[in-house]
């Protein structure tokens, strides 16, 4: 795998158009592909990492080759690398002060969301799950103090509000341990 500085997505309404547009994106550039699959009510998503230019490139020709089908976007230049974590499966942690929660109602809010939220704080990202028996939308959970988790879960939500797809974002201090239980 390429040094990867940047990664970029796509998300479509369309499955066809989904794969017409990795296939653009991966020969625009010099990108690795990283996640591209079906999404929970019919969509599809394509995820790419590579430098930035390479990845804003390919994610632009990706977008012109889907025509009209993309419902979302986004290049994230300096992506957290618990971002990367976060998407492949729950974290490990050890101790949950606050639980922090942002909702969407697309894939790609979501995951610029959760990359502004560990950014903002000092947080630990815990999973972001991505339509996968969620009717479409995705979510991300975290944890670290309160004070921490309030100003993530609100810098995090306020990307997905912007575009009017913020479903729900919620902080719970001291959540009960069988509540963390079913988390993780």
């Amino acid at each position: 795998m390429r040094n990867m500085n940047a990664i970029g997505l796509i998300e479509l309404t369309s499955i066809a158009s989904g794969y017409v547009a990795a296939d653009t994106m991966l020969k625009t550039s010099e990108v690795d592909l990283l996640l591209s699959r079906s999404i929970c009510s019919g969509k599809y998503m394509v995820l790419i990492g590579g430098d930035v230019a390479a990845v804003k490139s390919s994610v632009d020709a990706g977008k012109a080759a889907a025509k009209g089908t993309v419902v979302d976007s986004f290049v994230i230049p300096n992506v957290h690398p618990e971002v990367f974590s976060a998407i492949a499966g729950p974290n490990q942690i050890e101790m949950l002060n606050a639980l922090g929660i942002i909702e969407s109602f697309s894939v790609a809010s979501l995951i610029e969301a959760a990359d502004a939220a560990v950014k903002t704080a000092s947080v630990k990202l815990m999973e972001i799950r991505l339509a996968m028996a969620l009717g479409g939308k995705a979510f991300v959970t975290l944890t670290g103090d309160v004070a921490a988790v309030e100003s993530a879960v609100k810098a995090g939500s306020a990307l997905c509000a912007d575009r009017g797809l913020l479903v729900n974002r919620v902080v719970i201090p001291n959540p009960r341990k069988e509540l963390v239980k079913e988390i993780i």
